[in-house]
């Protein structure tokens, strides 16, 4: 992987708030987990769980399987970094 940074956003409101969004801090370094009290997407935010993952939001009805989307989303964002390193 190389060197660069993907930011991982998340609304406290957020059905994600709840999950150890930090420990992908740990999985992928690079990683930065930033919380907010409001993304502005509060019809979005009671209805699925969701997080911004370098600008691109993530979302799915289940916080489980929306929290695998954000590392697959990491990860897509590293590879991209990649090919342009």
């Amino acid at each position: 992987m190389g060197m660069g940074i993907v930011i991982v956003e998340v609304c406290d409101s957020s059905l994600m708030s709840g999950f150890n969004l930090e420990e992908l801090e740990s999985l992928y370094p690079g990683v930065s987990v930033l919380r907010s009290e409001c993304l502005s997407k509060c019809g979005l935010c009671h209805v699925s769980p969701y997080a911004y993952v370098n600008g691109h939001i993530v979302f799915d009805r289940d916080p489980d399987t929306c929290y695998e989307k954000i590392k697959q989303r990491i990860e897509y964002e590293f590879a991209l970094m990649d090919e342009f390193e």
